[in-house]
């Protein structure tokens, strides 16, 4: 059942606002951008960054109890990477990494961001500095459109009412829900049995900031897919070089399929319900991508999670943990690339199972990809991989992959004594707390489940390994201190 939702109302009442709401552009003629004077045929990027999905959810990669056709596709026409990582088990961190080429220690937002009281007691910012290095920033400067559409968190959230517009970040049109400022489109749940809506985060509606829509959660991505579209499709008609995120709120817990979708009501059956539902409904731009004359050619498509699966939901099998954990099941995430014109026609369809790299090398790639100028002065952490990403090369990092834990989960679910530090460097994983203590080592490339620890037989490794990790982790400010992100 969709909610029988005020388009025209929301309409009127985006026109009145001096925001930039790309849900304008499905109701009424668009124009919310200003195309460049000289365009490039560059190529248009869509980033889609899914919530709390596990490494073996794609039915692509081995789930069998789910499908999940139209990113299936893509990875049918472009290449499926094993071994890619995001930059934490957790989502705030996450998508600060992915947005600025940084580990998001950098920038104080180490767990997810909550209320301001929470976010004070662990020493983590109330939201991103704008000063980061954004790439929808360097973008949106080099000439491209650029739009936000779903969820945000990464400032904005619960009582936190002064914190930037998503647009102050480089974007040109944001629509977001819960967590974060501006147009939003928030959640009405049903349940069997329950014949009317519940509205919730009522909260967010009272901090302001922008038009609200309520909305049936089965069909909130379904909303932010419908905007990324109309936001596309006036920048194909200009000739205008797009980026854009698509960031469901799916699959994020609690799960609220379409009711007919419910089943036994167990956490897996509603689980699949909602992944399933979210790739039919993120397919609606696939599809009009594939079939686009002017965009299928031109056109870079990249499809992962934040993090690894909440415990009973989402699968990471066979990797070890979950969300929230630096084991591999919290931190490795199922990549799709899609791009046919840009790829080499023999490695369409292919899977990358050597290639380490992550989400902070996702942003200098992009904008070698784009042929983007670094901003003067940033020194990415990531690494241009641009060549890998479509599969004219192998190449993965270079330099190792750091983790710290969020400072909230030493303890989480069954866990009694989470490792505060990871680090990844070719086959090799190793584990240790702050001081270097309690190391753990493990063979990637022999146990990929992290069953049985090869520390004792190793220790030059481990010794190298643990002071490039000790070394890293000092260089990053601490998670503690007073919050960050304050306006007077």
């Amino acid at each position: 059942m969709k909610t029988n939702v005020s388009w025209t109302a929301l309409s009127q009442r985006i026109r009145s606002s001096a925001l930039l709401f790309t849900l304008g552009a499905i109701l009424c003629a668009p124009g919310s951008f200003v195309v460049a004077d000289v365009v490039k045929k560059r190529p248009n990027v869509i980033l889609v960054f899914i919530d709390d999905m596990g490494w073996a959810d794609f039915s692509c990669f081995g789930n069998k109890e789910a499908s999940t056709p139209h990113i299936d596709q893509l990875a049918a026409e472009g290449i499926a990477f094993e071994q890619f990582y995001v930059n934490s088990p957790i989502c705030s961190p996450s998508r600060v990494a992915v947005s600025t080429g940084h580990y998001p220690q950098r920038w104080r937002i180490t767990s997810y961001l909550n209320n301001r009281n929470s976010n004070e007691q662990r020493g983590i910012a109330n939201w991103l500095d704008v000063s980061a290095p954004m790439l929808a920033r360097s973008l949106q400067q080099s000439g491209y459109a650029t739009g936000h559409f779903g969820k945000w968190h990464m400032g904005g959230q619960r009582n936190i009412h002064e914190a930037p517009l998503i647009t102050e970040y480089g974007f040109d049109e944001s629509i977001t829900n819960f967590e974060g400022l501006g147009a939003r489109v928030l959640p009405l749940k049903y349940s069997p049995g329950r014949k009317l809506p519940v509205p919730h985060n009522l909260g967010s509606h009272a901090l302001g900031h922008g038009p609200v829509i309520w909305h049936d959660r089965a069909y909130v991505t379904e909303k932010f897919t419908e905007a990324a579209l109309a936001f596309a499709k006036f920048a194909e008609s200009q000739d205008q070089p797009f980026y854009l995120n698509l960031w469901p709120d799916d699959v994020h817990t609690p799960m609220h399929p379409p009711l007919a979708k419910w089943g036994d009501g167990a956490d897996r059956t509603l689980y699949l319900a909602v992944l399933q539902t979210m790739d039919q409904q993120l397919g609606v731009i696939f599809d009009y991508v594939r079939n686009s004359r002017k965009l299928r050619d031109n056109t870079v498509i990249l499809v992962c999670s934040d993090n690894g699966p909440e415990v009973g939901f989402g699968s990471a099998s066979p990797l070890r943990g979950h969300k929230a954990t630096l084991y591999e099941g919290g931190i490795r995430s199922s990549l799709v690339a899609w791009a046919p014109g840009l790829m080499p026609e023999e490695i369409q369809g292919s899977r990358n199972r050597d290639s380490v790299f992550s989400a902070i090398d996702l942003v200098p790639s992009l904008l070698s990809m784009t042929e983007t100028a670094v901003p003067e002065g940033v020194t990415f952490d990531g690494e241009n991989l641009a060549d890998t990403l479509l599969g004219r090369s192998k190449a993965g990092r270079k330099s190792p992959l750091f983790f710290r834990r969020p400072p909230d989960r030493k303890k989480f679910r069954h866990y009694s004594a989470l490792p505060d530090l990871a680090v990844r460097s070719g086959k090799w994983k190793l584990y240790c707390d702050y001081d270097g203590g309690n190391p753990e080592l493990y063979n990637l490339a022999e146990d990929v489940s992290e069953q049985n620890h090869v520390t004792a037989q190793n220790s030059s490794v481990v010794a190298s390994l643990t002071q490039q990790l000790l070394s890293w982790h000092v260089s990053m400010p601490p998670d503690n201190g007073p919050a960050l992100g304050r306006r007077q």
